[in-house]
């Protein structure tokens, strides 16, 4: 027998996992470079910030016909004239703090003595304290004096102490001494300044560039996109340093008002540290109720201290900053705490004053690109999922308590009707679009149909604020032409419904083929029972040839066919023949909750009505259908209907 060659294919290669690792190459690349670079990138993310901070009043000076390069010169001037003189100031405050300290230490530590001899002083913990101390100091003992020497030995002398001085230093040694310590943070500032300037006077420039990257085949969208981010940073940028300095400065006239030693140096402490999210403004006053400790010979001072940190800051965080830029700044609070923790482990203290900037700069970027789109998903505050996506996520897990608990928030500001078109409905078109991909097998649609029947029932009992309202006496007693016209217009929309769609089950709930139509007949038979309407709902396939004649429709005045797959018109009209078959001279109501197409109005019957997406219009056209037949008992006999009385059935 001939050798059959052998043909060997090309081993495919898995493009998610080539994927998965070319994107945590570029991640552990790009944290790597922000590390070993902070020294140039820290100065460039200050110099970003500070642009953003200038940018207004640049803009401001040109609007008055001065020019960029003198508006940018003349507007970073003030500013770095502004945060000089505050460092100089800073730094003359912690020098006097210094030379006062050894003032504040009997007093600090008399008030220590106090607090410990309030508590047990011979504890336990007390007592190990002192025999590790004992023990300490016998350890530590120079070795001659612990051991005596031995007979016969000459005891050894005890060395000569040796002290080596250096020559006095030079002029240029002393010099040179005082500036290397300046060397880092002047070069630091120096480059800061360089980089505002630049990056103000080269702003369009800039853009441009930004726009070609981000996507140069829609400039309108993409520019567009970057001034709003840019003109909204700006605008969030400035009026958060005006707040945080307004911050400052109410903390530091308190503190003088209150008698805190240095009180302008806490309150520039206090101004910069509010920069850092959620505990900033905690540990600013650390430092402050410490000193007033130690100052005052009583605790009044450090309480007084205590209250002014406990009632600014919950004033300006909770309400002067929602009223000045929303009760948000887009960011998560899990993302909040997550970049100070990665921007403080980069950068040290300056990447924690800066996590929230730049991570708000990311998330902006990511709500107007769509390649960094992920970074809005990750680290902005609106909720990752819809209502709808949530709601079906947890039919799929088949967790009705927490697809409840969705609802009563839901409920608190709409109605039931509203949450189940806006919410569950949206929910069984999610479920119908992977029904009908092939990714939801016939288990996971009964997990579906039972959750929905869960949540029904639980929702059975709620009254949406509108139900029920107190009856105004002011209106009863006006008599005017217009409160009379109104009142027979409420009477006219308020019809009784007639006996026999009172009592009973007038309305049959039928659904379509799938386990998801049943769920949605569910929710259709609650919502007419709310309105009065006996309703009881029929399970998936009650339209198959050999269940179909098993149906009751003994006093069924209407049969509401629910369908929220894509179903054909021909199956729409078969279905429809078959329960005329079966019931005929019943209305019925096709509702179409999903994307089927509606049959033409000349191929309908009479007393067959459409409605689509949306259940609020299926109960008003059953309320419709039912004081229909309540006016038409009360009409002569001898009025004929109108020619175009059919068309009138038929809504499309």
């Amino acid at each position: 027998m001939p050798d059959v060659p052998t043909i060997k294919l090309p081993r495919q290669n898995n493009p998610v996992a080539g994927t998965a690792l070319t994107t945590a190459v570029i991640a552990v690349s790009t944290v790597a470079a922000l590390y070993f670079a902070r020294d140039v990138l820290v100065p460039v993310a200050l110099a970003l910030l500070l642009s953003f901070v200038l940018a207004p009043p640049v803009r401001l000076l040109q609007g008055m016909y001065v020019p960029r390069i003198i508006a940018v010169f003349v507007v970073v001037a003030l500013a770095f004239s502004a945060i000089f003189a505050l460092g100089a100031l800073m730094v003359s405050q912690v020098n006097q703090l210094a030379s006062d300290l050894p003032a504040y230490q009997s007093t600090l530590r008399e008030k220590i003595r106090s607090l410990r001899g309030a508590a047990a002083s011979a504890t336990t913990l007390e007592r190990a304290s002192e025999v590790l101390q004992d023990l300490s100091r016998e350890i530590e003992r120079p070795k001659g004096l612990t051991t005596a020497p031995r007979a016969g030995r000459r005891q050894q002398p005890d060395p000569i102490p040796v002290e080596v001085k250096q020559p006095d230093p030079g002029a240029l040694q002393t010099l040179a001494a005082l500036i290397a310590p300046l060397i880092h943070p002047l070069t630091a500032t120096g480059l800061v300044v360089i980089f505002v300037v630049f990056i103000l006077m080269q702003r369009q420039d800039l853009r441009n560039r930004l726009v070609r990257l981000a996507g140069a085949h829609d400039l309108q969208r993409t520019t567009a996109a970057l001034d709003d981010a840019g003109q909204r940073l700006s605008r969030l940028f400035l009026t958060q340093l005006i707040l945080n300095a307004a911050f400052g400065l109410v903390i530091g006239l308190g503190l003088w008002l209150i008698g805190v030693p240095r009180a302008p140096l806490w309150g520039m402490l206090a101004m910069i540290l509010r920069f850092v999210p959620y505990v900033g403004a905690l540990i600013s006053a650390i430092l402050p109720l410490i000193l007033a400790a130690a100052t005052g010979p009583g605790w009044e001072m450090a309480l007084m201290t205590a209250a002014l940190f406990l009632v600014v800051e919950p004033i300006v965080g909770h309400v002067i900053e929602p009223l000045v830029y929303g009760h948000s700044t887009g960011l998560s609070p899990v993302a909040v705490v997550a970049s100070a923790t990665f921007w403080t482990w980069l950068w040290g203290p300056i990447g924690l004053v800066l996590a929230t900037p730049l991570t708000l700069c990311l998330v902006v970027a990511g709500r107007h690109v769509e390649r960094l789109k992920f970074l809005h998903v990750m680290f902005g505050d609106e909720p990752p999922l819809t209502p709808a996506e949530v709601i079906y996520q947890r039919m799929l897990a088949r967790d009705p308590i927490e697809a409840g608990e969705q609802a009563r928030d839901f409920l608190k500001e709409r109605s039931l009707t509203a949450y189940y078109d806006e919410v569950l409905l949206a929910g069984l078109r999610l479920a119908q679009a992977d029904a009908e991909r092939g990714r939801l097998d016939e288990e996971r649609m009964e997990h579906i149909r039972d959750t929905v029947a869960e949540i029904v029932d639980d929702l059975s009992t709620h009254r949406d604020n509108g139900d029920i309202e107190e009856p105004d006496e002011s209106e009863d007693k006006d008599e005017s032409p217009l409160a009379r016209l109104r009142k027979v217009e409420a009477e006219d929309e308020e019809k009784p419904l007639p006996e026999q769609w009172r009592s009973g089950k007038p309305a049959l709930c039928l659904p379509g083929p799938s386990l998801l139509d049943e769920a949605a007949a569910t929710v259709l038979a609650q919502l007419l029972e709310r309105q009065g309407i006996g309703a009881h709902v029929e399970q998936a396939g009650a339209l198959s040839m050999s269940r179909i004649f098993a149906i009751d429709t003994d006093d069924v005045a209407l049969i509401c066919l629910c369908y929220v797959e894509d179903a054909s018109p021909a199956q729409i009209q078969y279905a429809i023949r078959r329960i005329r078959r079966r019931a005929a001279g019943v209305d019925i109501l096709v509702t179409l909750f999903g994307d089927a197409e509606m049959p033409d109005g000349e191929d309908t019957e009479h007393g067959v009505y459409f409605v689509r997406q949306s259940l609020r219009e299926a109960v008003d056209k059953v309320l419709d259908i039912a004081n229909r037949e309540t006016d038409a008992s009360r009409e002569p006999a001898q009025q004929p209907s109108p020619p175009l009385a059919r068309a009138d059935h038929i809504a499309k």
